[in-house]
Parts: C-alpha cells; structure tokens; sequence
C-alpha cells in the first residue's frame, strides 16, 4: 500500500474535503458543522494521508499565536490503523511546525481516546492541565516543545 502525505492551507479540492467530513464523522460519529469550524481558524494546517484519491487520515491545526500551533483534530480510517499512519501524519505537521517557526505544540484530548494520549506522550507531549469542558467532560491538554 503506498500512502501519499498531502499538506494544505486550504482545502479547494471537494474529493478530498468530502473524504476529510466522511472520516470524521465515521470516528467521531458527527461531522459537527465541520465545514464552517475549519473556515473560521486562522493559518490552517491539513495534513492529509491518502490512498489513491482515498481519504485514509488526516491531522488538522491551526495557529494559536506566532510561536503556539493547536493539533486539532485528526484520525486514521479504522480500515487502516495499526500501520503507523498517525504518527507519520503527527511527524508531517511537526516539521512543518518547526520550519516555520513554531516553538510549542498543544492539543487536547480524553481518556476515552487512549491510543491518541498514548500516541502524543511517545511522541514528546507533556500533560500541562486538565479541566471539565461546558459539556461536563474530562479533557487533558497537552504540549510538545519543538525547539531546543
């Protein structure tokens, strides 16, 4: 299986947009208005995995201030896990980070998410906090140094 890593600032492709809300409401079981979230963020980063013109993953950030980039939100198609695509894909973004000038990485995420907590702590994140969201959810942050 080859896989092609795709980067963008913007998603003008509608193949892979759709293939992006398909993933993610096949993961998180809504798409959540998506489309009009992804629209509002300031510098955004997709970085895609893809199989053919298939959406097998995908990772999406953006810009928190000049030195912190948000990991926002990303998976890997069930079909396709277990081969290392989310940390190729985390790999993608983080170097994309540090040529620009990015100092810290931070995302969010539950313990209901393991193999992602798991998948950030190997991968150099630190949890910095945790609190309750509006929701009455349990959310851990997270934060990774990219420059020494």
């Amino acid at each position: 299986m080859k896989i092609d890593y795709i980067i963008f600032h913007l998603i003008t492709n509608d193949v892979i947009l759709d293939g992006i809300i398909e993933l993610h409401k096949d993961i998180f079981g809504t798409t959540d208005d998506l489309i009009n979230k992804i629209a509002n963020k300031p510098k955004l980063l997709v970085v895609t995995a893809m199989n053919g013109t298939k959406v097998i993953g995908y990772k999406i950030g953006y810009e928190l201030d000049n030195n912190k980039f948000y990991s926002w939100l990303g998976g890997v198609d069930r079909n396709y896990r277990k081969h290392g695509i989310a940390s190729e894909l985390m790999k993608k973004q983080h170097e994309y980070l540090k040529e620009n000038g990015y100092s810290v990485v931070q995302t969010k995420t539950m313990n209901k998410w393991r193999d992602m907590l798991v998948l950030n702590i190997k991968n150099g994140f630190d949890v910095i906090d945790t609190y309750i969201d509006e929701k009455g959810l349990h959310k851990i942050i997270l934060e990774k140094k990219l420059l020494n």
